[in-house]
């Protein structure tokens, strides 16, 4: 299957809020009950996504969103501070945030890392603690678990890098 990766427009906010339904969904039946509660990201959210050209979609054959999410060049803020760990080194980095999988293929992570390693050697990501089929899916793809970082609303996420550059 063909997964082609754009950036989104709002003219596809229509098409991508479903994708979060359906990986909330995933989310719950995969014993996640608490990430992503209360309807986040939010359609604003998307859409300030949208306008600030950090939104990405992949798309399949047929034109389908099968995945969103988004790609974020530079330092992320949450990621100032990490304990339990340590990151794998200070280079530049982008982070991946948001990603959702429509359910219809599998291997869209791979998908978007492949992507995002196509932009830059340095990548960060971080999820929630029972979300363990996105933990087993980055160690599949080589990311190293660096500890344990605060998102804005002050709840503990697990942060993962995978560095593909030179050391």
């Amino acid at each position: 299957m063909e997964i082609k990766i754009r950036h989104a427009s709002e003219a596809d906010i229509e098409h991508i809020m479903p994708v979060y339904d359906s990986a909330r969904a995933f989310m719950r039946r995969n014993g996640n009950i608490t990430q992503w509660g209360n309807g986040y990201p939010s359609r604003e959210q998307i859409l300030t996504d949208i306008r600030a050209g950090v939104c990405y979609v992949g798309v399949d054959s047929d034109g389908r969103i099968a995945m969103v999410f988004a790609f974020i060049h530079g330092n992320d803020p949450t990621y100032t501070h990490i304990e339990d760990g340590s990151w794998l080194n200070d280079r530049p980095y982008a982070t991946i945030h948001r990603i959702a999988s429509s359910g219809l293929y599998g291997g869209m992570l791979r998908h978007c890392t492949d992507f995002c390693f196509s932009q830059i050697d340095n990548l960060r990501i971080d999820t929630h603690a029972d979300n363990r089929p996105m933990q087993d899916a980055l160690a599949r793809l080589g990311f190293t678990r660096c500890g344990i970082i605060y998102i804005a609303d002050g709840t503990p996420r697990t942060a993962y890098q995978k560095y593909q550059g030179i050391q």
